[in-house]
This record gives C-alpha cells, sequence and structure tokens, in this order.
C-alpha cells in the first residue's frame, strides 16, 4: 500500500464530494496484526510497517511515534494538545500526519513537535480549534488541509519556502481578505486553492500562476478586478457562488479567458450574463436577478468554427424563460445539450 497521485479531474471531484477524508485511508483493522514495537494505543500493520493507526480511539492525546513511522492517523479523537517529544523518533522521516477531527488549540501545540517534521508531505488538520495556522518546516509539504477551524488570519509568509505545496484547503473559517493577503506567494506549483465559507470580500490575490482549480464560494465578493484571470492563465475551475457579486463589480470581458472550464457564478445579484470565452464548458448562473439574454455573451461572431463550446448553462431562478432565447441561438450554442431555465 503507497499513496497514489490522482488526475485534476479526479482531484475536483473528491474536493466536491468527499471533504473531509479523500486521503488514501484504509482501516487498519483490514490490514492484519499489529507489529510488536507500536505503540500500545494504536496498531501498526505487519504488511504496513511505516503506518501507525491511532484513530476513532477516544484518545486525549498524541501517543509518542515509534521509529520508522512514515503515515500517522489520529483523526476522529478527542485530543486537545500535542505534547513535546511525541515526534522525536520521526522528525525526518514522517511523511503523513492526519489529526481531523480533533480538540487542538494552537496554545497546547508544544515547540519541537510539528515545527520540527522536516519530511511532511501532507498535514491534515481540518474541524479542530486552530486560530492561527500552523505550518511544519518541511519543504516538501505538497498538501495542506485546515478546513473547519477558527482561523482568522493566515500570516504572510508562513508558505514562503512551501515551493512544492499542490493543494490547500481552508474552507470553514473566518478569514477576511486582508487577513490573507500575501499568505499564497510562496508555492511555486499551487494547482488547487479552496478559500470557501469565509469572509472574503474579494478574490484572493497573490497566487501563483500555477493555479488550475479556484473556489471561493459562500463568501462576500461583490466583484472581481480587471485582470485577475490574467495573472491566472492555466486556471480551468472558478466558483464564486453565494456570493454579492453585481453586475457593477464585473469589468468587461473579465471571465473572457480560454483557459476556464468550469465558472460557477450562481445565487448572486448579477442581473446580465457576463460575457464569456467561447471555449467555457459549464457555466453556472441559476438563482440570479437575470432579467435579459444576450447572445453576445456566448458569441461575438457566428460562423463554421465560430460558435460556442458549452455544454451546460444553468439559468433557473431567474426573470427569464426559454422564450428569452433569441431564434438564432442555436447556431452560437450548437453544442449545449443541457440548458436549463427552470
Amino acid at each position: 500500500m503507497f499513496p497514489l497521485r490522482v488526475p485534476l479531474l479526479a482531484v475536483m471531484v473528491s474536493m466536491a464530494l468527499c471533504q473531509y477524508y479523500d486521503y488514501d485511508y484504509q482501516p487498519g483493522s483490514m490490514l492484519g496484526p499489529s507489529g510488536p514495537n507500536c505503540n500500545q494505543e494504536c496498531d501498526c500493520p505487519v504488511n504496513f510497517p511505516s503506518a501507525m493507526y491511532c484513530d476513532s480511539r477516544k484518545l486525549r492525546f498524541v501517543p509518542i511515534v515509534p521509529t520508522g513511522i512514515k503515515y500517522l492517523y489520529l483523526q476522529n479523537n478527542l485530543i486537545e494538545e500535542i505534547k513535546a517529544g511525541v515526534f522525536d523518533n520521526v522528525t525526518d522521516t514522517l511523511r503523513w500526519l492526519v489529526l481531523d477531527q480533533n480538540q487542538i488549540t494552537n496554545a497546547k501545540v508544544a515547540k519541537g513537535t510539528i515545527d520540527k517534521l522536516t519530511s511532511l508531505e501532507k498535514l491534515f488538520f481540518s474541524n479542530n480549534n486552530l486560530t492561527e495556522p500552523i505550518i511544519p518546516p518541511s519543504k516538501a509539504l505538497d498538501e495542506l488541509k485546515m478546513m473547519n477551524n477558527k482561523l482568522s488570519k493566515f500570516p504572510s509568509g508562513l508558505l514562503s519556502d512551501k515551493e512544492n505545496l499542490t493543494y490547500i484547503n481552508i474552507q470553514h473559517n473566518e478569514l477576511t481578505s486582508e487577513s490573507i493577503s500575501g499568505a499564497f506567494k510562496g508555492p511555486k506549483k499551487l494547482v488547487s486553492l479552496d478559500v470557501s465559507h469565509n469572509k472574503l470580500k474579494k478574490l484572493p490575490v497573490g497566487i501563483p500562476g500555477t493555479l488550475e482549480i479556484l473556489y471561493a464560494d459562500y463568501n462576500e465578493i461583490d466583484g472581481v478586478g480587471a485582470g485577475y484571470l490574467s495573472k491566472l492563465p492555466v486556471l480551468q475551475s472558478l466558483r464564486i457562488s453565494h456570493n454579492k457579486l453585481v453586475d457593477g463589480g464585473l469589468p468587461a470581458g473579465v471571465f473572457n479567458v480560454t483557459s476556464l472550464v468550469e465558472l460557477d457564478l450562481s445565487f448572486n445579484k448579477l442581473q446580465s450574463i457576463p460575457e464569456i470565452n467561447e471555449q467555457l464548458e459549464n457555466l453556472y448562473l441559476q438563482a440570479n436577478e437575470i432579467n435579459k439574454f444576450d447572445l453576445g455573451s456566448f458569441c461575438k461572431f457566428i460562423g463554421p468554427i465560430n460558435f460556442s463550446r458549452l455544454k451546460h448553462l444553468r439559468l433557473d431562478a431567474n426573470n427569464i424563460t426559454h422564450n428569452s432565447m433569441p431564434h438564432d441561438s442555436s447556431n452560437c450554442l450548437r453544442q449545449a445539450s443541457n440548458i436549463m431555465f427552470e
């Protein structure tokens, strides 16, 4: 058993449907008897000796981790603190640390614990009581998840040396636009960033141009800056649903970029359909205040090779019906197999 990397599409599905436990996990009880060097509160299967399973055991502390452990599962416990010394045997070997679903606060994480893990690749710290990110010194870190905490700030510089960091998920926190200013400038390979369910008034800035997925649903965003997407040349999926977007906050052509495949602007206050690029395939505009169907939003010119590649379009819960579509819509939207008005 060894963690496998998955393609972008699988990652997007995983993020949407399995937000909390999408790491490679198989219960220790299914992997055979435990080895002799394991901590007594946990299981270290003999046929997977580099993993220690301490999950769902009502633990109130992190047990001492023996030499040789690379994957440590501590989710679904009652852990409130991490005492000094528990990781001393694995400071340069531990690769995965899973602490989801506990009761850990910043004040109860002793110095010399996580801040000594120099080889950590994945840190899962969701559903705890953190008010500020706890970041290991490891330059190998490639995945960071701190969902459902109480994060109110993400100081600039915490990720300055995390050049291999690929995925960040900090949804369901209390972050503002000011509190994350400059937070994501360090990672040079960032692919996916999820800042949904926070208190942002604008999309995060200073993101590396490698980003392919940006989720900012359920915030207080009322606009998108001109040229914002031009700084993200490979962005494929952008979700800004359940915000406060209005027509005046969207400069002309702000979403007209060739890289986008999916754009979700549903549950906002838009009164018109924003201009999109012909390459966009999925557009979600349901539950806005749209009152007209402007074909120019989809096609500037219509011809043998000039038409929209849009496949799915949602316009339900707006102020228009199917009768609002111009008679020549089929020439522009010739690949649209699903257009919803109700």
